[in-house]
């Protein structure tokens, strides 16, 4: 095969009390990227619809992933790369992610598999790098390997997928600012209590336990963060009675997607999602905020064929 198209979710990172470490993919919303095999090396930008990002390979996120990639590689040409951008620069649902990590994994694919998912995320991460100055992997890790993914450590890198229950569901709600990852990151505190890190724990602790378990209301209890949300909400409009009216309409809980401006909430199955939805969207109304809207199954697949 010569050339792929591929899906490539966006996603949810943080997920209130897993700062850098937790993330998850959505499923309706997403890229669409086309990738092809060239006897040239190297990789290249050839379009991008749908948002006006840079051509040139060194200040693309999906370049700079996919240079990372082909570096390793004893592939002795090249990549076409095309992007169908429906994820907004800066909205807080991992636009970059979604670039860098479509990228690689067709590439990956059209070579036939060399590399693991772990190492795809290793490649990725440099899109990260490239876009926010720091080489996270909560967007690409799920983006690439679905569903929620915990990144136990970054030195040595280690990715644990795990599954999200069949009736979760996620709404976000983006209002139309931007916020930039590297500002957003420059405002956070470097030093924190004994006290807060161990409520912070216990939140992390109790999300993957909900997870596993299928414990939809651990879940709820455990989307608290008390270290970045008090913080980076003061960027957001409404953020308070988002997130208010959201709980107050059955959401299991809700805070800042990745560093914003988008709000999620998880909900357990779709009726709750959309009414969350309707909820989410009548706070911006009366506020006088334009906004988009979205509802979404967990991804159980991460980046796939299209």
């Amino acid at each position: 095969m010569e050339e792929v198209r591929v899906f490539c979710p966006a996603t949810i990172a943080n997920i209130s009390c897993g700062f850098d470490v937790l993330g998850l993919a959505l499923d309706s919303v997403g890229d669409e990227m086309v990738v092809r095999k060239t006897i040239k090396k190297g990789v290249f930008i050839t379009k991008i619809d749908g948002q006006n990002l840079p051509l040139q390979t060194e200040k693309n996120a999906a370049g700079v992933a996919g240079l990372a990639l082909l570096e390793k590689s004893n592939y002795p040409g090249g990549f076409e790369i095309e992007i169908y951008k429906k994820i907004k620069p800066g909205s807080g649902i991992g636009s970059s992610a979604a670039s860098s990590a479509g990228a690689v994994w067709a590439m990956d694919y059209l070579l036939g598999h060399p590399f693991t998912k772990t190492e795809l995320v290793t490649f990725a991460m440099e899109g990260e790098r490239l876009a926010s100055e720091v080489a996270h992997a909560d967007n690409v890790a799920p983006a690439l390997f679905g569903d929620f993914t915990l990144v136990r450590s970054y030195t040595p890198l280690d990715i644990v997928p795990i599954k999200a229950p069949e009736e979760l569901y996620a709404t976000i709600i983006h209002p139309q600012i931007e916020v930039k990852t590297s500002d957003s990151r420059k405002i956070l505190k470097t030093t924190l209590s004994m006290e807060t890190a161990i409520k912070q724990w216990g939140n992390v602790g109790g999300l993957i336990a909900g997870l596993l378990q299928n414990d939809y209301e651990l879940i709820g209890r455990s989307l608290e963060d008390h270290i970045v949300e008090p913080i980076r909400s003061i960027l957001i409009p409404g953020f308070d009675k988002v997130k208010k009216a959201s709980l107050e309409a059955g959401a299991l809980g809700a805070g800042i997607s990745g560093s914003g401006p988008s709000i999620f909430a998880l909900c357990r199955g779709r009726d709750n999602a959309e009414n969350v939805a309707r909820t989410m969207k009548e706070v911006y109304v009366n506020i006088g905020v334009e906004h988009d809207i979205h509802v979404s199954k967990i991804n159980h697949e991460g980046v796939r064929l299209v």
